[in-house]
């Protein structure tokens, strides 16, 4: 009885948000923790499926590094990171394509059907709705040029198969594979395309699950809120680096696309997104304009 009641104030506590958001769009990039524990995966499945049941849109994006990771080393391949960016060569962009495209979008896509939600697997390839080209050249630490292989910038999105998809009770459920324009598979970080299929679709608010809190700052105390000077500031100072620049930089190019704003959550919590959309506070770092 007391789990009702708890369910029952929480629903409450969201309800003016639900008004607030009927019919926008919240583009999810799910990754890192929350799609490795059990619990964490069933929630996030549950989450989604609410969502579009309240009236809201969700797509969602996913990632899986440490799956890749994973499934690269029980092959013998290590594999090098530049800023979050995977090094990508052939035989790693073939595991690629097999963890991301197939494995993980699939039992995604599964997981949210067992709770009633009628997700719809994609990778990029389809229809060709994101375009993207090579990344030639890319710079180490140490300042040396690398070409990183088979790694993708995003150069186009084209939203009209996910408005179809939403308009008719479909929930987009992406892997970040692109093609170029030979057609060739490319590898592109999940925020990256995260970021880029909210500004196309205009989104409410673009969510980065991580695993961490949110963005740290010189204190290593999490900041509620930044803007574009923050953000900039502090790489400039280099507090923000690694794998949370892909992620601030997706986030400020999703605001400059037309998103309303953008989200930093730990994906450790659950029911982080939910909790960063229907609360005043949030759980994350929120960035604006």
């Amino acid at each position: 009885m007391q789990d009702l009641i708890n369910k029952a104030a929480v629903l409450l506590e969201a309800l003016p948000y639900i008004r607030r958001f009927h019919g926008e769009t919240f583009v999810i990039k799910y990754g890192g923790h929350a799609m490795v524990d059990p619990a964490l995966r069933d929630g996030f499945a549950r989450d989604v499926v609410l969502m579009k049941y309240v009236g809201l849109n969700p797509v969602v994006v996913h990632g899986g590094g440490p799956q890749i990771d994973e499934t690269l080393a029980s092959m013998g391949v290590v594999s090098e990171r530049l800023d979050g960016l995977r090094v990508t060569d052939d035989k790693t962009m073939d595991v690629v394509e097999m963890v991301l495209g197939a494995k993980l979008n699939q039992a995604i896509v599964s997981l949210i059907a067992a709770h009633g939600g009628r997700p719809v697997g994609l990778t990029g390839r389809d229809d060709g709705f994101l375009r993207g080209v090579r990344v030639t050249e890319m710079r180490t630490k140490s300042g040396r040029i690398v070409d990183p292989g088979r790694v993708g910038a995003i150069t186009s999105v084209n939203p009209q198969l996910l408005r179809t998809l939403m308009s008719g009770g479909f929930i987009p459920v992406i892997a970040p594979i692109v093609a170029d324009e030979n057609g060739q598979s490319l590898n592109v970080n999940a925020d990256t395309v995260a970021g880029n299929v909210a500004a196309a679709l205009t989104a409410r608010k673009l969510v980065l699950m991580t695993d961490i809190e949110g963005v740290r700052g010189a204190d290593g105390k999490v900041i509620s809120s930044l803007t574009a000077e923050d953000i900039a500031r502090l790489e400039e100072q280099g507090v923000i680096q690694g794998g949370m620049i892909p992620k601030v930089r997706c986030a400020l190019d999703a605001l400059a696309g037309g998103v309303a704003k953008a989200h930093i959550v730990d994906g450790r919590v659950q029911h982080a997104a939910l909790l960063e959309i229907f609360t005043d506070k949030g759980i994350g770092t929120e960035i604006t304009r």
